[in-house]
């Protein structure tokens, strides 16, 4: 429980603590309009007449590398590619608004040594219409979805060097309604508060995902295999699991330097509900102070008009994705970066 208040502490105070430092910052808030082109959102996205403004940013990276008799050790090739998109459809018609935003992400990279395997793999969508109430409050509700293009493996599974699926399209994926209030004390930031919020772990895409036939480890090993879905707390016959609880969504976008724009959103949920056991269906009590945390991030420096440097940093913890651990039945904190030099675009 310390732990978990710790990390929340924590959080917060880097997604709030940037605001009120940009917020002081007079150097920042005097840039010209020219060097305002770098952001995700920005004001060169005008309106049209049915009340919408629409654009993003894409961008690719690659990165390959050779090595020959390398004395302190290296693989003897290497090739990279990560790819990323962050679009935005925006509608405002006097209080009404309705703001929409789908980041993507994927990255593979090819070793000598182990072959091809994915380094990142994202799908979030993130919509939120309301009503406006005053200068800094609206009513508002969310809808966010969460998961993965492809197929994720565990490549030493039973210690063994088998391979194993442990994710995939909709194995898991995370789907939240919230209604709430929004407060919003600067254009670059705002937060959603909802006391009560539901929300739907599904895992519907083979949701078993067993390496043997049936699940049934061979001798001398034995036992049966745990199936995909309950690495998630999702139990494989219903292939959904409904919890509803408290909600927080904290959202920074900013150009905090020039042509360096940090974006940030970072989400809590408190499940109010007792759950039952994936396998054994037994009912276990409600743990609202086990929040789970999903905390994205991302820094876009542009070099020049389609030169940039991009880096990815997200943070996820799940008290029901126990798969972590000497026996492979822990939850823990998730943690992945990945820093990219390639081409960026604004559509």
């Amino acid at each position: 429980m310390r732990k978990i208040k710790w990390l929340v502490s924590f959080t917060l105070s880097i997604v709030l603590i940037p605001s009120l430092l940009v917020a002081q910052d007079q150097v920042v808030a005097g840039m010209k309009k020219e060097s305002e082109k770098a952001t995700y959102d920005d004001t060169t996205y005008k309106y049209n007449s049915k009340g919408w403004r629409k654009g993003g940013l894409v961008s690719l990276a690659l990165a390959q590398g050779n090595s020959s008799n390398w004395a302190a050790g290296a693989e003897h090739s290497s090739f990279s590619i990560s790819a990323a998109a962050t679009l935005f459809a925006n509608k405002r018609k006097g209080d009404f608004f309705w703001n929409n935003t789908l980041d993507l992400g994927y990255a593979m990279q090819k070793t000598s040594s182990q072959g091809s395997r994915k380094t990142n793999d994202k799908i979030d969508f993130y919509s939120k219409m309301g009503h406006q109430l005053n200068e800094h409050w609206a009513f508002a509700g969310v809808l966010n979805l969460r998961t993965q293009f492809t197929d994720g493996y565990e490549y030493d599974y039973l210690g063994k060097g088998l391979k194993r699926r442990t994710s995939g399209l909709f194995a898991p994926s995370y789907l939240l309604l919230s209604p709430g209030f929004e407060w919003k004390p600067a254009k670059y930031f705002n937060m959603m508060i909802s006391p009560f919020s539901a929300r739907w772990v599904i895992v519907t895409n083979d949701p078993y995902s067993y390496y043997y036939p049936d699940g049934q480890i061979p001798l001398p090993d034995g036992g049966q295999e745990t199936p995909l879905s309950a690495l998630y707390g999702v139990n494989a016959a219903r292939k959904v699991s409904f919890e509803a609880g408290a909600y927080l969504s904290a959202n920074f976008l900013k150009e905090v330097f020039k042509n360096v724009t940090y974006k940030s959103r970072v989400d809590f949920f408190s499940n109010y509900l007792s759950k039952a056991d994936p396998i054994t269906n037994e009912k276990k009590p409600a743990k609202p102070g086990n929040i789970d945390i999903f905390w994205t991030n991302t820094i876009a420096m542009k070099v020049n008009k389609w030169l940039s440097v991009t880096y990815n940093f997200d943070l996820i913890y799940d008290d029901d994705t126990r798969q972590f651990g000497p026996n492979h039945d822990a939850a823990r904190v998730q943690v992945r970066s990945l820093l990219g030099v390639g081409f960026m675009t604004k559509l």
